[in-house]
């Protein structure tokens, strides 16, 4: 049975990796055809290898260290955001899975607060101010959407009244959380964008003022892993938002719902321009808690109010 789970996790890494492959090829497609251009149309058929030369590109890129750089660290984060990525896919559910747990909903939550350290040791290693304003930034970001989207989720689990991705799909088999929590599905969604560092909450990579975020110091091997994880991140989270609000199991209609969120993730790149950063943190701790608090006592209230009828 061991050997069966580490046969299961292994194919699903290697299908992971190679769905990242595929989304920065439908992600260039995409924002190809929001800007009235191909996008990649050269390599292989409709462009469909160039993920891969990409790929062979980047890995044979020479690799040096850049003098005045804290060594350790600064090899050190894009290592540690590409293995919290692939961590995260542990609580995929298969019908046979050793890592279906009964506390899923915590792993994950443990690994978002992890993700913050390597962005800061990459920001900070470096000692280029560029960064290190680019890494505050993101640190500051994630923190801050932390602390309204955890409460997002426990409203759904003080619904579901546990922390495993099995009893969410069990309390939707009739009726889709959506329908229930759709203006928290929409808070979540936004929150997802910004943990993620999308568009419009792309501080850390603002162009115009901090040089494309980690694009300024990583190169080579360091920023294909930095880059894979982000990917990593897109379609994980698409999972997790499908999971906790439009759960249909083991179905191609979930893939649908994944397919759609990480569509919509790349449409938004494509016509949305850039949030200010003092909007974001207006947005963070003046909208978006204040709701979430509002929604919690609300449900509370009415989880003791259909209990006190029992």
């Amino acid at each position: 049975m061991i050997y069966l789970n580490f046969i299961y996790l292994l194919i699903l890494l290697i299908m992971v990796l190679i769905g990242v492959a595929f989304l920065t090829l439908l992600e260039r497609k995409v924002l190809g055809f929001i800007q009235f251009r191909k996008g990649p149309s050269k390599v292989g058929l409709m462009g469909v290898l160039q993920p891969f030369s990409d790929a062979i590109k980047l890995f044979s890129k020479e690799f040096f260290i850049l003098n005045k750089i804290n060594l350790i660290y600064y090899m050190i984060s894009p290592m540690m955001m590409l293995i919290i990525s692939i961590m995260y896919w542990l609580i995929y559910m298969f019908y046979s899975n050793l890592f279906m747990m009964n506390y899923g909903v915590i792993y994950v939550l443990m690994l978002l607060s992890l993700s913050v350290y390597p962005v800061m040791y990459g920001g900070w290693a470096s000692n280029s101010m560029y960064s290190l304003i680019g890494g505050l930034r993101s640190v500051a970001q994630s923190i801050s959407f932390e602390v309204s989207l955890f409460m997002m989720l426990f409203v759904v689990l003080m619904f579901v009244e546990s922390f495993s991705f099995m009893d969410l799909y069990k309390m939707q088999i009739k009726l889709k959380f959506m329908f229930i929590f759709f203006p928290l599905y929409l808070m979540i969604f936004i929150s997802m964008l910004i943990e993620l560092n999308r568009v419009p909450f792309d501080l850390v990579e603002g162009e115009s003022e901090l040089v494309s975020g980690f694009n300024t110091e990583y190169y080579s091997s360091n920023f294909s892993m930095i880059f894979m994880a982000e990917y990593m991140g897109v379609m994980f989270m698409s999972y997790m938002i499908s999971m906790f609000f439009l759960n249909f199991g083991y179905s191609f209609i979930m893939i649908l719902i994944i397919m759609f969120h990480i569509y919509l993730i790349l449409w938004i790149r494509g016509v949305l321009p850039r949030i200010r950063y003092d909007e974001l943190m207006y947005l963070c701790w003046k909208k978006f808690l204040t709701i979430v608090i509002i929604y919690m006592y609300m449900y509370y209230l009415l989880k003791m109010w259909g209990l006190s009828l029992i």
